[in-house]
């Protein structure tokens, strides 16, 4: 079998108030070509556009690859990296016999596609002078301001 592409994919997302208008911004890479996604909902809460960025980054490989993903979320890189959302899942999306798991849509659809790649993810400390997650942010705002009154 051929050597998988590698890809790295920066995601960021954005809220005005939370939850309020928001958006997200993506950056695919692949050896020289770069690829930016981007976009928002009117009302989303910041958690929902982290998930959105990565899910809309995934989404545009066509096919299976070795993907980096860099994300300033916490969220996110901490339930997929300490197998909190896998837990989530099979307990009915209750993050313990009392509380559901917020955003199961999202995880759902976000599991499904890491099973779909060799996935590395990277957490990326956030305004602090990363170019990419930077340019992501930039997206995002831009995209959030978009949805707002």
């Amino acid at each position: 079998m051929a050597d998988l592409k590698r890809v790295q994919i920066y995601t960021d997302g954005a809220c005005s108030g939370n939850p309020g208008p928001g958006g997200y911004g993506v950056i695919l890479r692949y050896g020289g070509y770069e690829k930016k996604l981007s976009g928002g909902e009117a009302e989303t809460t910041n958690n929902r556009m982290e998930l959105t960025a990565v899910i809309e980054g995934l989404r545009a490989l066509n096919q299976k690859c070795r993907v980096d993903i860099y994300s300033d979320s916490k969220y996110f890189i901490d339930a997929v990296d300490k197998g909190w959302a896998e837990s989530w899942r099979r307990n009915g999306w209750m993050r313990n016999k009392k509380e559901k798991a917020l955003n199961p849509d999202l995880w759902e659809i976000v599991l499904d596609l890491l099973k779909e790649h060799e996935v590395t993810l990277h957490w990326v400390k956030g305004h602090s002078g990363n170019p990419e997650n930077e340019e992501c942010d930039r997206m995002a705002v831009e995209q959030s301001k978009k949805f707002a009154e």
